[in-house]
Protein backbone atom coordinates (compact mmCIF):
# COMPACT_ATOMS: atom_id res chain seq x y z
CA UNK A 1 0.00 0.00 0.00
CA UNK A 2 1.30 3.69 -1.10
CA UNK A 3 2.27 5.86 1.82
CA UNK A 4 -0.40 8.05 3.29
CA UNK A 5 -1.47 10.12 6.24
CA UNK A 6 -4.74 10.70 8.49
CA UNK A 7 -6.28 13.59 9.52
CA UNK A 8 -8.86 13.12 12.63
CA UNK A 9 -12.00 15.51 12.85
CA UNK A 10 -11.64 16.19 16.60
CA UNK A 11 -14.84 18.67 16.65
CA UNK A 12 -18.06 19.22 18.04
CA UNK A 13 -20.23 19.80 21.15
CA UNK A 14 -21.05 15.92 21.77
CA UNK A 15 -24.91 17.13 22.72
CA UNK A 16 -26.65 14.06 21.42
CA UNK A 17 -24.22 11.84 23.13
CA UNK A 18 -24.53 14.05 26.52
CA UNK A 19 -24.31 13.08 29.43
CA UNK A 20 -21.24 10.71 27.92
CA UNK A 21 -19.85 14.14 26.84
CA UNK A 22 -19.96 16.19 29.82
CA UNK A 23 -17.20 15.59 32.49
CA UNK A 24 -19.30 18.06 34.44
CA UNK A 25 -22.25 19.61 33.99
CA UNK A 26 -20.58 22.89 32.01
CA UNK A 27 -17.26 21.52 31.05
CA UNK A 28 -17.48 19.16 27.96
CA UNK A 29 -15.65 15.69 27.81
CA UNK A 30 -14.67 15.40 24.06
CA UNK A 31 -15.59 12.47 21.88
CA UNK A 32 -12.30 11.41 20.87
CA UNK A 33 -12.10 11.11 24.60
CA UNK A 34 -15.15 8.97 25.61
CA UNK A 35 -14.06 5.21 26.23
CA UNK A 36 -15.12 1.92 24.97
CA UNK A 37 -13.79 -1.10 26.08
CA UNK A 38 -11.05 0.16 28.26
CA UNK A 39 -9.42 2.77 25.54
CA UNK A 40 -10.41 6.41 24.06
CA UNK A 41 -11.84 6.32 20.81
CA UNK A 42 -9.32 8.43 19.74
CA UNK A 43 -6.88 5.75 20.77
CA UNK A 44 -8.65 2.56 19.15
CA UNK A 45 -8.97 4.82 15.50
CA UNK A 46 -4.83 5.44 16.04
CA UNK A 47 -4.07 2.13 16.74
CA UNK A 48 -6.19 0.31 13.90
CA UNK A 49 -5.03 2.85 11.50
CA UNK A 50 -1.21 2.07 12.22
CA UNK A 51 -1.51 -1.72 11.67
CA UNK A 52 -2.57 -0.64 8.77
CA UNK A 53 0.75 1.26 8.26
CA UNK A 54 -0.44 5.26 8.84
CA UNK A 55 2.42 6.68 11.18
CA UNK A 56 1.54 10.00 10.28
CA UNK A 57 -1.80 12.26 11.90
CA UNK A 58 -2.50 15.20 11.91
CA UNK A 59 -5.71 16.22 14.68
CA UNK A 60 -7.89 19.21 13.03
CA UNK A 61 -9.23 20.04 16.54
CA UNK A 62 -11.74 22.69 16.92
CA UNK A 63 -12.62 24.24 21.11
CA UNK A 64 -9.69 24.01 23.18
CA UNK A 65 -11.54 20.95 25.39
CA UNK A 66 -11.24 19.07 22.24
CA UNK A 67 -7.59 20.09 21.28
CA UNK A 68 -6.62 19.66 25.27
CA UNK A 69 -8.19 15.98 25.74
CA UNK A 70 -6.79 14.38 22.50
CA UNK A 71 -3.34 15.76 23.26
CA UNK A 72 -3.85 14.53 26.72
CA UNK A 73 -4.34 10.75 25.08
CA UNK A 74 -1.88 11.02 22.46
CA UNK A 75 0.67 13.40 23.17
CA UNK A 76 2.47 13.32 19.69
CA UNK A 77 2.58 9.57 19.27
CA UNK A 78 5.33 8.07 21.21
CA UNK A 79 3.47 5.54 22.88
CA UNK A 80 1.90 4.57 20.26
CA UNK A 81 4.77 4.62 17.09
CA UNK A 82 2.84 7.62 15.46
CA UNK A 83 3.73 10.94 14.58
CA UNK A 84 0.81 13.53 15.88
CA UNK A 85 0.52 16.90 15.12
CA UNK A 86 -2.23 19.32 16.04
CA UNK A 87 -4.27 22.21 14.35
CA UNK A 88 -3.24 25.56 15.93
CA UNK A 89 -5.85 27.31 18.44
CA UNK A 90 -5.94 29.99 16.13
CA UNK A 91 -7.77 28.58 13.68
CA UNK A 92 -10.42 27.65 15.86
CA UNK A 93 -12.74 30.98 15.61
CA UNK A 94 -12.44 30.45 11.19
CA UNK A 95 -13.77 26.98 11.67
CA UNK A 96 -17.13 26.83 9.67
CA UNK A 97 -17.03 22.71 9.81
CA UNK A 98 -15.44 19.63 9.46
CA UNK A 99 -14.63 20.46 5.07
CA UNK A 100 -13.41 23.56 6.49
CA UNK A 101 -11.27 22.01 8.77
CA UNK A 102 -10.08 19.49 6.09
CA UNK A 103 -8.89 21.96 3.49
CA UNK A 104 -6.96 24.50 6.62
CA UNK A 105 -5.55 21.17 7.53
CA UNK A 106 -4.12 20.23 3.84
CA UNK A 107 -2.83 23.45 3.13
CA UNK A 108 -1.58 24.31 6.51
CA UNK A 109 0.55 21.27 6.58
CA UNK A 110 1.55 21.12 2.50
CA UNK A 111 -0.03 17.27 2.48
CA UNK A 112 0.11 15.44 -0.73
CA UNK A 113 -0.35 11.99 -2.11
CA UNK A 114 -3.59 10.35 -0.17
CA UNK A 115 -5.05 11.37 3.67
CA UNK A 116 -7.87 9.36 5.26
CA UNK A 117 -9.90 11.85 6.99
CA UNK A 118 -11.44 9.71 9.86
CA UNK A 119 -14.20 10.95 12.71
CA UNK A 120 -12.56 10.54 16.09
CA UNK A 121 -16.47 9.62 17.15
CA UNK A 122 -16.98 6.09 16.44
CA UNK A 123 -15.53 2.62 15.74
CA UNK A 124 -14.73 1.14 12.30
CA UNK A 125 -13.46 -2.54 11.01
CA UNK A 126 -12.14 -1.63 7.11
CA UNK A 127 -9.51 -3.09 5.06
CA UNK A 128 -7.41 0.33 4.27
CA UNK A 129 -5.16 -0.79 1.21
CA UNK A 130 -8.52 -2.04 -0.52
CA UNK A 131 -10.24 1.51 -0.23
CA UNK A 132 -6.75 2.87 -1.67
CA UNK A 133 -6.97 0.22 -5.01
CA UNK A 134 -10.90 1.27 -5.05
CA UNK A 135 -9.29 5.17 -5.15
CA UNK A 136 -7.05 5.03 -7.58
CA UNK A 137 -8.76 2.89 -10.11
CA UNK A 138 -11.36 5.32 -10.01
CA UNK A 139 -9.08 7.82 -10.09
CA UNK A 140 -11.23 9.69 -8.02
CA UNK A 141 -10.36 12.80 -6.10
CA UNK A 142 -12.81 12.12 -3.13
CA UNK A 143 -13.88 8.30 -1.91
CA UNK A 144 -15.77 7.92 0.98
CA UNK A 145 -16.41 4.94 3.24
CA UNK A 146 -20.31 3.45 3.00
CA UNK A 147 -22.27 1.42 4.64
CA UNK A 148 -25.50 -0.39 3.80
CA UNK A 149 -28.45 0.29 6.56
CA UNK A 150 -31.85 -0.52 6.54
CA UNK A 151 -33.62 3.26 5.45
CA UNK A 152 -35.56 3.04 8.43
CA UNK A 153 -32.81 2.90 10.51
CA UNK A 154 -31.32 5.69 8.43
CA UNK A 155 -33.93 7.96 8.14
CA UNK A 156 -33.18 11.36 9.64
CA UNK A 157 -29.74 10.09 10.89
CA UNK A 158 -27.01 9.35 7.88
CA UNK A 159 -26.08 11.08 4.99
CA UNK A 160 -27.23 8.78 2.24
CA UNK A 161 -25.54 8.47 -1.35
CA UNK A 162 -27.21 8.49 -4.64
CA UNK A 163 -26.27 6.75 -7.32
CA UNK A 164 -26.03 7.98 -11.24
CA UNK A 165 -27.11 5.80 -14.53
CA UNK A 166 -23.55 4.67 -14.49
CA UNK A 167 -23.70 3.26 -11.23
CA UNK A 168 -21.62 6.00 -9.96
CA UNK A 169 -21.65 9.00 -7.16
CA UNK A 170 -24.40 11.14 -8.35
CA UNK A 171 -25.63 13.01 -5.86
CA UNK A 172 -26.51 12.91 -1.71
CA UNK A 173 -28.92 13.40 0.82
CA UNK A 174 -28.18 14.61 4.05
CA UNK A 175 -30.20 12.60 6.82
CA UNK A 176 -33.23 12.76 4.66
CA UNK A 177 -36.43 11.37 6.08
CA UNK A 178 -38.33 8.39 4.43
CA UNK A 179 -40.55 9.72 2.08
CA UNK A 180 -37.59 11.82 0.58
CA UNK A 181 -35.21 8.36 0.44
CA UNK A 182 -37.95 6.54 -1.25
CA UNK A 183 -39.06 9.48 -3.64
CA UNK A 184 -34.94 9.94 -4.73
CA UNK A 185 -35.06 5.87 -5.37
CA UNK A 186 -32.15 5.43 -2.82
CA UNK A 187 -34.01 1.94 -1.79
CA UNK A 188 -31.89 -1.32 -3.12
CA UNK A 189 -34.23 -4.73 -3.84
CA UNK A 190 -34.02 -5.35 0.13
CA UNK A 191 -35.05 -1.76 1.31
CA UNK A 192 -31.43 -0.59 2.29
CA UNK A 193 -29.87 2.46 1.53
CA UNK A 194 -26.16 3.13 1.18
CA UNK A 195 -24.79 5.82 4.09
CA UNK A 196 -22.19 8.10 4.61
CA UNK A 197 -19.32 6.88 7.04
CA UNK A 198 -18.11 10.21 7.76
CA UNK A 199 -14.61 8.44 6.78
CA UNK A 200 -12.88 10.14 2.95
CA UNK A 201 -9.85 9.12 1.31
CA UNK A 202 -8.72 11.93 -0.47
CA UNK A 203 -6.45 13.35 -3.31
CA UNK A 204 -4.75 15.92 -1.42
CA UNK A 205 -2.93 17.76 -4.64
CA UNK A 206 -6.42 17.82 -6.39
CA UNK A 207 -8.45 18.87 -3.27
CA UNK A 208 -5.89 22.01 -2.26
CA UNK A 209 -5.93 22.91 -5.94
CA UNK A 210 -10.25 22.97 -6.18
CA UNK A 211 -10.29 24.57 -2.51
CA UNK A 212 -8.52 27.56 -4.41
CA UNK A 213 -11.96 27.94 -6.80
CA UNK A 214 -13.52 31.24 -5.60
CA UNK A 215 -17.43 29.60 -4.95
CA UNK A 216 -15.55 27.14 -2.58
CA UNK A 217 -13.35 29.65 -1.30
CA UNK A 218 -16.69 31.87 -0.20
CA UNK A 219 -18.41 28.60 1.10
CA UNK A 220 -15.44 27.83 3.55
CA UNK A 221 -16.16 31.39 4.83
CA UNK A 222 -20.29 30.48 5.39
CA UNK A 223 -20.55 26.88 6.52
CA UNK A 224 -18.20 23.97 4.65
CA UNK A 225 -19.09 20.33 6.57
CA UNK A 226 -18.27 17.36 4.85
CA UNK A 227 -21.66 15.88 3.99
CA UNK A 228 -24.16 18.79 3.93
CA UNK A 229 -21.63 21.23 1.71
CA UNK A 230 -18.37 19.98 0.66
CA UNK A 231 -19.39 16.45 -1.16
CA UNK A 232 -22.69 18.47 -2.98
CA UNK A 233 -20.08 21.23 -4.15
CA UNK A 234 -17.88 18.40 -5.85
CA UNK A 235 -19.93 16.25 -7.35
CA UNK A 236 -22.04 19.53 -8.69
CA UNK A 237 -19.11 20.42 -10.26
CA UNK A 238 -18.56 17.13 -11.77
CA UNK A 239 -15.42 16.57 -10.05
CA UNK A 240 -14.59 12.49 -9.21
CA UNK A 241 -16.46 11.00 -6.13
CA UNK A 242 -16.15 7.33 -5.60
CA UNK A 243 -17.79 5.23 -2.73
CA UNK A 244 -16.54 1.79 -1.00
CA UNK A 245 -18.63 -0.31 1.40
CA UNK A 246 -16.12 -1.17 4.39
CA UNK A 247 -17.34 -4.09 6.75
CA UNK A 248 -18.69 -2.42 9.54
CA UNK A 249 -18.90 1.46 11.15
CA UNK A 250 -20.04 2.00 14.40
CA UNK A 251 -21.72 4.90 15.85
CA UNK A 252 -21.62 6.03 19.28
CA UNK A 253 -23.06 9.77 18.75
CA UNK A 254 -25.79 9.13 21.62
CA UNK A 255 -26.35 6.95 24.55
CA UNK A 256 -28.52 4.19 22.54
CA UNK A 257 -25.69 3.83 20.04
CA UNK A 258 -23.18 3.92 22.04
CA UNK A 259 -24.61 0.92 23.79
CA UNK A 260 -25.63 -1.03 20.47
CA UNK A 261 -22.05 -0.71 19.04
CA UNK A 262 -20.77 -1.95 22.80
CA UNK A 263 -22.65 -4.95 22.25
CA UNK A 264 -21.47 -5.36 19.22
CA UNK A 265 -18.14 -5.32 19.81
CA UNK A 266 -17.98 -7.44 22.67
CA UNK A 267 -19.62 -10.27 20.52
CA UNK A 268 -16.49 -9.46 18.13
CA UNK A 269 -17.88 -7.91 15.16
CA UNK A 270 -14.83 -5.67 14.93
CA UNK A 271 -11.82 -8.20 14.05
CA UNK A 272 -9.91 -4.74 14.18
CA UNK A 273 -10.67 -4.39 17.66
CA UNK A 274 -11.16 -7.96 19.04
CA UNK A 275 -7.35 -8.88 18.96
CA UNK A 276 -6.47 -5.73 21.33
CA UNK A 277 -9.06 -5.85 23.38
CA UNK A 278 -7.65 -5.94 26.74
CA UNK A 279 -7.62 -8.52 28.96
CA UNK A 280 -7.84 -11.47 26.13
CA UNK A 281 -10.79 -13.78 26.36
CA UNK A 282 -10.36 -16.12 29.64
CA UNK A 283 -11.52 -19.82 29.93
CA UNK A 284 -13.36 -18.96 32.85
CA UNK A 285 -16.71 -17.87 30.93
CA UNK A 286 -15.58 -17.29 27.82
CA UNK A 287 -15.40 -13.46 28.81
CA UNK A 288 -12.74 -11.18 29.18
CA UNK A 289 -12.03 -11.31 32.85
CA UNK A 290 -8.18 -9.38 34.39
CA UNK A 291 -5.95 -11.37 36.05
CA UNK A 292 -6.57 -9.23 39.15
CA UNK A 293 -10.37 -9.28 39.54
CA UNK A 294 -10.57 -13.74 39.05
CA UNK A 295 -8.31 -13.48 42.44
CA UNK A 296 -9.78 -10.63 44.15
CA UNK A 297 -12.32 -12.07 47.57
CA UNK A 298 -15.40 -10.26 47.92
CA UNK A 299 -16.46 -8.74 51.54
CA UNK A 300 -19.59 -10.66 52.18
CA UNK A 301 -18.05 -14.40 51.42
CA UNK A 302 -14.42 -13.88 51.34
CA UNK A 303 -14.52 -16.27 48.15
CA UNK A 304 -12.46 -15.54 44.90
CA UNK A 305 -14.34 -14.66 41.70
CA UNK A 306 -12.60 -18.26 40.05
CA UNK A 307 -14.41 -20.23 43.31
CA UNK A 308 -18.17 -18.27 42.72
CA UNK A 309 -17.99 -18.96 38.72
CA UNK A 310 -17.20 -23.00 39.59
CA UNK A 311 -20.22 -23.53 41.69
CA UNK A 312 -22.35 -21.31 39.97
CA UNK A 313 -22.91 -18.30 42.65
CA UNK A 314 -21.61 -15.77 40.25
CA UNK A 315 -23.10 -16.52 36.59
CA UNK A 316 -21.05 -14.52 33.81
CA UNK A 317 -22.13 -14.96 30.16
CA UNK A 318 -20.71 -14.35 26.92
CA UNK A 319 -19.64 -11.08 25.60
CA UNK A 320 -18.20 -9.45 29.41
CA UNK A 321 -15.29 -7.51 29.92
CA UNK A 322 -14.40 -7.03 33.61
CA UNK A 323 -11.21 -4.71 34.27
CA UNK A 324 -8.87 -4.71 37.03
CA UNK A 325 -9.41 -5.04 40.63
CA UNK A 326 -13.54 -5.46 40.15
CA UNK A 327 -14.75 -7.04 43.36
CA UNK A 328 -17.78 -8.89 42.71
CA UNK A 329 -20.62 -10.72 45.26
CA UNK A 330 -22.37 -13.63 45.34
CA UNK A 331 -25.74 -14.22 43.21
CA UNK A 332 -24.19 -11.33 40.67
CA UNK A 333 -25.49 -11.74 36.79
CA UNK A 334 -23.44 -10.55 34.04
CA UNK A 335 -24.66 -10.20 30.39
CA UNK A 336 -22.93 -8.42 27.51
CA UNK A 337 -21.87 -5.70 29.49
CA UNK A 338 -18.34 -3.97 29.55
CA UNK A 339 -16.98 -3.44 33.60
CA UNK A 340 -14.91 -0.72 34.52
CA UNK A 341 -11.55 -1.07 36.82
CA UNK A 342 -12.18 -1.00 40.44
CA UNK A 343 -15.80 -1.50 40.16
CA UNK A 344 -18.20 -3.06 43.48
CA UNK A 345 -20.90 -5.55 42.23
CA UNK A 346 -22.99 -5.62 45.11
CA UNK A 347 -24.65 -8.97 46.39
CA UNK A 348 -27.79 -10.43 44.19
CA UNK A 349 -26.94 -7.60 41.23
CA UNK A 350 -28.16 -8.35 37.90
CA UNK A 351 -26.18 -6.26 34.83
CA UNK A 352 -27.42 -6.78 31.46
CA UNK A 353 -26.34 -4.65 28.22
CA UNK A 354 -24.32 -2.78 30.59
CA UNK A 355 -21.28 0.10 30.82
CA UNK A 356 -20.31 0.64 34.28
CA UNK A 357 -17.80 3.01 34.44
CA UNK A 358 -14.23 2.99 36.58
CA UNK A 359 -14.56 3.11 40.46
CA UNK A 360 -18.48 2.62 40.17
CA UNK A 361 -20.94 0.66 42.94
CA UNK A 362 -23.49 -1.11 42.02
CA UNK A 363 -25.78 -1.74 45.35
CA UNK A 364 -27.20 -5.59 46.37
CA UNK A 365 -29.79 -6.45 44.59
CA UNK A 366 -29.77 -3.66 41.55
CA UNK A 367 -31.33 -4.44 38.08
CA UNK A 368 -29.85 -2.78 35.62
CA UNK A 369 -30.56 -3.59 31.67
CA UNK A 370 -29.41 -1.37 28.61
CA UNK A 371 -27.51 1.41 30.71
CA UNK A 372 -24.40 3.75 30.69
CA UNK A 373 -22.78 4.38 34.36
CA UNK A 374 -20.35 6.78 34.16
CA UNK A 375 -17.05 6.98 36.45
CA UNK A 376 -17.58 6.63 39.94
CA UNK A 377 -21.26 6.30 40.03
CA UNK A 378 -22.67 5.43 42.95
CA UNK A 379 -26.15 2.65 43.02
CA UNK A 380 -27.37 3.11 46.50
CA UNK A 381 -29.58 -0.31 45.64
CA UNK A 382 -30.52 -2.89 48.51
CA UNK A 383 -31.67 -6.03 48.17
CA UNK A 384 -34.96 -4.86 50.04
CA UNK A 385 -35.48 -1.47 48.03
CA UNK A 386 -33.74 -2.18 44.73
CA UNK A 387 -32.97 0.21 42.29
CA UNK A 388 -34.03 -0.75 38.41
CA UNK A 389 -32.69 1.04 35.65
CA UNK A 390 -33.84 0.41 31.96
CA UNK A 391 -34.36 1.24 28.48
CA UNK A 392 -31.20 2.89 27.63
CA UNK A 393 -30.54 5.24 30.75
CA UNK A 394 -27.02 7.39 31.13
CA UNK A 395 -26.07 8.23 33.95
CA UNK A 396 -23.01 10.63 34.16
CA UNK A 397 -19.62 10.66 36.59
CA UNK A 398 -20.68 11.01 39.97
CA UNK A 399 -24.14 10.44 40.18
CA UNK A 400 -25.93 8.81 43.28
CA UNK A 401 -29.01 6.64 42.81
CA UNK A 402 -30.76 6.41 45.75
CA UNK A 403 -32.46 3.31 47.19
CA UNK A 404 -35.80 2.33 45.36
CA UNK A 405 -35.37 4.27 42.43
CA UNK A 406 -36.74 2.96 38.92
CA UNK A 407 -35.40 4.76 35.89
CA UNK A 408 -36.80 3.95 32.02
CA UNK A 409 -34.48 6.23 29.37
CA UNK A 410 -33.33 8.49 32.03
CA UNK A 411 -30.31 10.85 31.78
CA UNK A 412 -29.05 12.13 34.45
CA UNK A 413 -25.77 14.73 34.11
CA UNK A 414 -22.51 14.18 35.82
CA UNK A 415 -22.87 14.77 40.13
CA UNK A 416 -26.61 15.15 40.88
CA UNK A 417 -27.90 12.79 43.36
CA UNK A 418 -31.33 11.49 42.99
CA UNK A 419 -33.63 10.61 45.96
CA UNK A 420 -34.85 7.53 47.03
CA UNK A 421 -37.48 6.28 45.46
CA UNK A 422 -37.70 9.14 43.23
CA UNK A 423 -40.34 9.70 40.69
CA UNK A 424 -39.13 10.59 37.01
CA UNK A 425 -40.64 10.50 33.84
CA UNK A 426 -39.43 8.11 31.39
CA UNK A 427 -37.10 9.60 29.03
CA UNK A 428 -36.30 12.66 31.21
CA UNK A 429 -33.03 14.18 30.94
CA UNK A 430 -31.87 15.77 34.00
CA UNK A 431 -29.06 18.94 34.09
CA UNK A 432 -29.38 20.17 37.42
CA UNK A 433 -30.72 23.31 38.41
CA UNK A 434 -34.13 23.86 36.27
CA UNK A 435 -35.21 20.03 37.38
CA UNK A 436 -37.86 20.09 39.30
CA UNK A 437 -36.61 18.65 43.40
CA UNK A 438 -39.48 16.24 43.52
CA UNK A 439 -37.78 14.31 40.73
CA UNK A 440 -34.18 14.90 42.43
CA UNK A 441 -36.19 13.60 45.65
CA UNK A 442 -35.19 16.43 48.10
CA UNK A 443 -33.61 19.76 48.67
CA UNK A 444 -30.19 21.16 47.76
CA UNK A 445 -28.19 19.81 50.43
CA UNK A 446 -23.80 20.91 50.53
CA UNK A 447 -24.39 22.43 46.87
CA UNK A 448 -26.11 19.00 45.46
CA UNK A 449 -29.27 17.74 45.35
CA UNK A 450 -30.05 15.18 48.11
Amino acid sequence: METLSAIALVGGRGVRARPLTLNSSDYLRSKAAMSLVGRSLIEWAVGNLRAQGVDHFYVAANGGENRAQTKAILEHGEQLGVSVRYSRTRFDSCNTGSGEATLRCLEYWDLAGLALVFPSDSVFDFDLAAMSRAHRANDAVVTLATVLRPAAEAAGKYGVVLRGPDGGVAGFLEKPDLATLRAAGALDVAGRVETNAGMYLVDCDRLRVIAREPALAALARRSLDWGGDLLPYLAARGHRIASHPIAKFGDLGSPRDYLTTLREVLRDEYPMLSGRIDPPVSALAGARIHESSLYLKDETTGRTLVEKVADGTVRIGPNVRIGRDVEIGPGVVLAESDIGDGVDLGEGSSLRGVACGDHSIVGPGARISDAFLGAMVDIRSTLQRPVVLEEFCALGDEVRIGAGTHLRGVSVFPRLDIGSEARIPAGASLSGLKDPLHWLGGTPLNGRAA
